[in-house]
C-alpha cells in the first residue's frame, strides 16, 4: 500500500494556485465588512451615535436604553448584508478566539416570527465559564460566566463560505466577576497608562487630556502544502515536527529572504488579505522571511486594542483561507529545526491626543525633554520588571526559539544605539550631579544637536535584542508567533504606568523642595539612566560573552516556561498589577496556574506523538530496511563470497540497529518518566518535572537517534515527509 507520505508528495506535483479575483484598490472594500463610526452615523439616531462616539473616544458607560438603539442599528446594518446570526467574540485564556452564534430570528408569544436583536443581546451573554481555563476560579459546576460588549472594537462581519455572521467583541469574567480573558485587563493597562502618561505629559503639554498606547505586529509563519503536513502527525497534533533530519539546503544560501514569493503562496496571500481588508485590517507588508517556506505579514499601527482584535482576528482568517489554496499555515515558534523560529515583534509606542508620538525625538528642546522623559522611563520600567516581561512571553513553543536562530535570548535587554547611549552618557557623566541655570540651557543645545540624528535612521537595527529602540518605538522582539499580543502588551502598559507614577512623585518631590521643574525632570532622568544602565546592551545577544556579562550584571537568564511564569506571583508583581486596577492576586493565580497547565499539556501531547510516532513509523520502517539488509548478507553469504563482499551492508546494519536499540529504549524511559510526572499533585511542580525530567533529557536524545535512521533507512519505507520535502515543495 502507497504511503501517504508518497500520496502527499504525488498530490503536491498535481497543485496549481488558486485564481483570486480581488479588486484593484485596497481602498474600495477596506472596511466594508465593520460597523465604523462613519457607518454608524448612518445606521444610528443622533442620540445614539452621540453616545456610542463618547465610549469609544472618552470611555464613557452606554445606557442600556440607547444600547437598545445601537442594537437596533447594528442588526439593520448587518442584514443588509445578508447576516442572519450573531455572536459574542471574545479572547477567553486559551490563546485562541471563542463564539457562539444566536439567530436574530426569535418567535412571539402569539406564535408570530421576527427578527430581533436588543440592547440586551449586545451587551450582554453568558458563555459557559466552566468551560474555558479559570485557574481554579470556576468549578465544573460554577458554569456561569459573562460576556461584555466592548465598544472601543467595532463590531464586524465574519464571512465564512456562503455564511455570515456579526461579531461583538467582548471581554469575558467569571459569575464572581474575575476576567478569564486577554482583553480585560489589557483594557485595565491601558487606563493606567493614560492616566499616568498623562498627567507626565502635562509636565510639557496642558492640553494632552489622552495619552494612548499604539502597536504594530509582525506577525511571521510557515506554509507548506496541507497534504504533507497531513501525513505528519505530529505537526497535526503538535503544530511541529519533533523528528526530521536537517536537508542539505536549508536557509545558509540566504536566498529566500525577500526572494520572489512562490505563485500558490502568493495566490494565498493575496486571499487573506483581501478578507482582512474587508474587516479593517490594514496589512501593509508582506515578504519572504529567512528561512525557507516562511513568511511575514504586516500592518499599519493602530492602538494597541484594535491592533491585538486584528492579529487574533487574523491568524483564524490565515488558516481556514490555507485550506482553501490545499495550504497549512504553522504559527508555532518552531517547526522545524536547524532554521529560523517565528516571532511575533511587537512594535510599541505612546501618543497623544494633540498628535505626538512620545518616543519619536522633536525638534525643540522642550519636545526632546518630553521624548527623553518617556523614553528613559521606558528603559527604567524594563529593568525594573524583566521577570515579569519574560514572563509575558513565555510559553512551550517559545522556550524553542529563544536564543536560537536570530531569535533574542531570554536575557531581557534594551537596545537603543550609539546615539542615544551618547547622549544618556552625556547626562550621566558630562553633566554634575547638581544642575543649575546654566547646566540646563547646556544641556538642552547638547540634546537639540544630537536627537535629530535619530530622524536619519542612524541608529543601527539589532536583531539579537529583545526590546530594540528602532527610532520612534521599541520592538518587543521575543514575543512568541502564536502568542495572543495582550499579554505582553499588558504588562508593558502596566509596567510603564508603574514607572511614570514614580517618576511623577520624584519630580514632584523635587519641585517642592524649590528646584524648577526642568531642573527636577533631569535630575530624576538622571536618576533612572544610573538605575537602569545595566539592562542596557549594544552587541551579539546570542553570544556566549553576553550570556557571562548579563550573569555579572545580575541580569536573570530563566531559560524554560515553568521556572519563567514564577515572576507573575512574586509579591512585587502582585502589587505592580493590583495598584493599577490590572488584575488582583487571584488572578495572577489563576493565570499563572493556566500557564503552566498549557505548558504540561503541550510537552505531554509532544511526548506522546513522539512515543506514537517511533512506534507505528519509524521503528517499522527501521526493522523492515534491517531485515533486507539482513536478507542480502545472508544471500552474499550463501553464495559464497567472502565477508568484504558485505562489509559495507553490514556497517550500515551495524547503525541501524545501534539506532533502533536506542529508540526502543529511550522511549520506553520517557513513557516512564511521563507516568511519574502524570501522579504529581502539584501544577508547577508537574511542569518542573515535565521540562526537566521528560522534555530535557529525552526530547533531544530521541530525535537525534530517529533522524539517523531516516538518513540511513531506504527512502521508499520512510513514511514521514522529510524537510526537504515540506519547505521546498508546494
Amino acid at each position: 500500500m502507497t504511503s501517504l507520505r508518497f500520496k502527499a508528495l504525488d498530490s503536491v506535483f498535481q497543485r496549481k494556485a488558486n485564481e483570486v479575483s480581488g479588486s484593484s484598490k485596497i481602498t474600495a472594500i477596506f472596511g466594508e465588512n465593520v460597523f465604523t463610526l462613519k457607518v454608524a452615523r448612518e445606521f444610528l439616531s443622533d442620540e445614539a451615535y452621540k453616545s456610542l462616539v463618547a465610549s469609544v473616544k472618552g470611555s464613557k458607560k452606554i445606557d442600556r436604553t440607547v444600547a437598545n438603539q445601537i442594537a437596533s442599528g447594528i442588526r439593520h446594518w448587518a442584514e443588509s448584508k445578508g447576516v442572519t446570526h450573531f455572536t459574542h467574540w471574545f479572547q477567553p485564556l486559551t490563546g485562541t478566539t471563542a463564539e457562539k452564534h444566536d439567530s436574530f430570528f426569535t418567535i412571539k408569544s402569539d406564535g408570530s416570527s421576527l427578527e430581533e436583536f436588543d440592547g440586551g443581546a449586545l451587551i450582554q451573554q453568558e458563555p459557559d465559564a466552566s468551560s474555558f481555563p479559570s485557574g481554579g476560579i470556576r468549578a465544573t459546576f460554577e458554569a456561569r460566566g459573562y460576556t461584555a460588549w466592548d465598544p472601543s472594537s467595532p463590531a464586524f462581519i465574519m464571512e465564512i463560505g456562503n455564511g455570515k455572521t456579526l461579531c461583538i467583541p467582548t471581554i469575558f469574567v467569571s459569575y464572581t466577576g474575575e476576567t478569564l480573558d486577554y482583553k480585560a485587563p489589557l483594557l485595565k493597562s491601558l487606563e493606567a497608562l493614560n492616566k499616568a502618561a498623562v498627567d507626565v505629559a502635562n509636565y510639557f503639554d496642558k492640553n494632552v487630556t489622552k495619552v494612548t498606547a499604539t502597536l504594530g505586529w509582525e506577525q511571521e509563519y510557515f506554509v507548506i502544502d496541507e497534504g504533507l503536513a497531513n501525513a505528519r502527525p505530529d505537526i497535526v497534533l503538535s503544530g511541529r515536527t519533533v523528528f526530521g533530519h536537517a536537508p542539505a539546503k536549508g536557509q545558509q544560501l540566504e536566498d529566500h529572504y525577500f526572494g520572489s514569493i512562490p505563485e500558490r503562496v502568493y495566490s494565498f496571500m493575496r486571499d487573506f488579505e483581501e478578507e482582512a481588508y474587508k474587516l479593517g485590517i490594514p496589512l501593509r507588508t508582506r515578504h519572504n522571511e529567512v528561512a525557507p517556506a516562511q513568511f511575514e505579514c504586516a500592518p499599519i499601527f493602530e492602538e494597541v486594542s484594535i491592533a491585538v482584535d486584528h492579529n487574533t482576528l487574523l491568524m483564524d482568517i490565515m488558516d481556514r483561507v490555507a485550506r482553501r489554496h490545499k495550504l497549512k499555515v504553522l504559527l508555532h515558534e518552531k517547526p522545524f529545526a536547524g532554521i529560523n523560529g517565528s516571532g511575533k515583534h511587537n512594535n510599541w509606542s505612546m501618543a497623544t491626543d494633540t498628535g505626538v508620538n512620545l518616543l519619536a525625538p522633536g525638534k525643540t528642546p522642550k519636545t526632546n525633554l518630553m521624548f527623553l522623559t518617556f523614553f528613559v522611563n521606558t528603559i527604567k520600567a524594563v529593568f525594573d520588571y524583566s521577570d515579569v516581561l519574560r514572563a509575558s512571553i513565555a510559553s512551550a513553543g517559545n522556550d524553542h526559539r529563544l536564543g536560537a536562530n536570530e531569535a533574542p535570548p531570554a536575557i531581557i535587554s534594551v537596545f537603543i544605539g550609539q546615539y542615544l547611549n551618547k547622549v544618556l552618557q552625556d547626562i550621566k557623566e558630562r553633566v554634575s550631579a547638581k544642575f543649575d541655570e546654566q547646566d540646563e540651557a547646556i544641556l538642552k543645545l547638547d540634546l537639540h544637536r544630537s536627537i535629530p540624528e535619530l530622524l536619519l535612521d542612524n541608529t543601527d537595527r539589532n536583531r539579537t535584542s529583545p526590546f530594540a529602540f528602532t527610532g520612534n518605538k521599541f520592538e518587543f522582539r521575543a514575543v512568541g508567533s502564536t502568542a495572543n499580543c495582550a499579554n505582553p502588551m499588558t504588562v508593558l502598559n502596566t509596567i510603564m504606568a508603574e514607572t511614570l507614577k514614580k517618576f511623577k512623585d520624584d519630580v514632584d518631590a523635587l519641585m517642592e523642595k524649590g528646584e524648577k521643574k526642568e531642573i527636577a525632570i533631569m535630575h530624576v532622568i538622571r536618576e533612572y539612566i544610573v538605575a537602569s544602565e545595566k539592562v542596557l546592551f549594544e552587541g551579539d545577544g546570542y553570544s556566549e560573552e553576553w550570556a557571562k556579562e548579563a550573569e555579572k550584571r545580575g541580569l536573570p537568564n530563566v531559560k524554560t516556561t515553568p521556572l519563567a511564569l514564577d515572576a507573575m506571583i512574586t509579591d512585587k508583581s502582585k502589587e505592580l498589577f493590583e495598584s493599577n486596577d490590572v488584575l488582583t492576586h487571584i488572578e495572577l493565580e489563576a493565570r499563572h496556574e493556566i500557564e503552566l497547565e498549557k505548558y504540561i499539556k503541550k510537552v505531554q501531547i509532544e511526548a506522546r506523538i513522539m512515543g506514537e510516532l517511533c512506534t507505528s513509523h519509524v521503528l517499522p520502517a527501521a526493522v523492515k530496511y534491517q531485515n533486507i539488509l539482513i536478507e542480502n548478507i545472508k544471500g552474499i553469504k550463501e553464495i559464497g563470497l567472502d565477508e568484504s563482499a558485505y562489509s559495507n551492508q553490514k556497517q550500515i546494519l551495524t547503525k541501524i540497529s545501534e539506532h533502533i536499540s536506542k529508540v526502543s529504549d529511550l522511549v520506553a524511559k520517557m513513557i516512564e518518566a511521563r507516568k511519574i510526572c502524570n501522579a504529581m499533585d502539584n501544577t508547577r511542580t508537574k511542569a518542573i518535572a515535565y521540562e526537566s525530567q521528560v522534555k530535557a533529557p529525552f526530547f533531544e536524545d530521541i530525535r537525534y537517534h530517529v533522524d539517523k535512521l531516516e538518513l540511513l533507512v531506504d527512502d521508499q519505507y520512510w513514511q514521514l515527509p522529510k524537510y526537504r520535502e515540506m519547505l521546498f515543495l508546494r
